[in-house]
């Protein structure tokens, strides 16, 4: 949102010479690996090898991706990263994937179908589900709310395999106010908010997600309010007083109150 920015885009050759330093130390064992925003393929395609050598390390290691492509203005979807991005994401990072969390845009170009109903989110998140991920979150789309058009849904499907071969599989849904203002990060916040709440709760998707959209909530909150008192009564907020408030924020990440309730579906 910046009009000037500076410094370097890391490419697949530095990524890997930096793992090798890793695997020279013998410190590379993971029990997580989250990626977001990336602008290209060969670096893309060294995540994946690496990730699957991690794996080798340590077969419990969970790989949560943000599979960040691009997002809807105005009900228009448009890419932001290179379109060749697409198909090494949908063929070889997904795959590999134990959690993904696409926005509604992103879930559509990875499975090629469009997302009009609930219904059809759902049957897209079996169709990720089929593709690698045990857990798929849709962190935002423009289906209609239950609780109206002030409410933003995002949509979360857990299958798991059962001892027997069997498979149960958890579907929610999670309605939270929409917050007028544009952020940047929120994404990468709610990945990460994600990773570590699945953490804490492996089998319950429900609170795991609870505890996520309402740390969220918190932190938006509290931006927007500072933000409006940085600038002043009747102004619009800029880029650097909508910079999300995550210090402030400390003790709501650590222990959010659970502000926003999730349906199971």
């Amino acid at each position: 949102g910046y009009a000037h920015w500076k410094g370097q885009v890391l490419n697949s050759d530095e990524l890997h010479e930096l793992y090798e330093g890793l695997k020279l130390n013998k410190v590379n064992r993971y029990d997580y690996v989250l990626t977001g925003y990336t602008r290209d393929t060969s670096f893309l395609a060294m995540v994946v090898d690496i990730v699957q050598e991690l794996k080798q390390q340590n077969s419990n290691l969970v790989y949560v991706c943000d599979p960040v492509m691009g997002d809807k203005w105005n009900g228009e979807g448009s890419m932001y990263v290179p379109k060749d991005l697409l198909p090494v994401y949908r063929d070889k990072v997904v795959p590999v994937a134990d959690i993904i969390t696409p926005n509604q845009f992103e879930a559509e170009l990875l499975t090629g179908r469009k997302i009009y109903t609930e219904k059809d989110a759902l049957e897209v998140m079996d169709m990720l589900h089929a593709m690698g991920p045990e857990t798929v979150v849709i962190t935002s789309s423009d289906l209609q709310a239950p609780l109206g058009n002030d409410y933003l849904i995002a949509l979360g499907s857990h299958r798991k395999t059962k001892a027997d071969g069997s498979r149960i599989t958890q579907r929610i849904r999670v309605e939270s106010p929409k917050v007028d203002a544009v952020f940047v990060g929120t994404g990468d916040l709610f990945a990460a908010m994600l990773l570590a709440w699945t953490h804490k709760h492996p089998n319950n998707l429900k609170v795991a997600c609870e505890k996520t959209v309402s740390a969220m909530q918190h932190v938006l909150q509290r931006t927007i309010k500072c933000a409006k008192v940085q600038a002043g009564e009747g102004n619009k907020p800029n880029s650097a007083q909508l910079e999300l408030r995550m210090v402030q924020s400390k003790k709501d990440i650590e222990n959010p109150e659970i502000i926003v309730k999730a349906t199971v579906l």
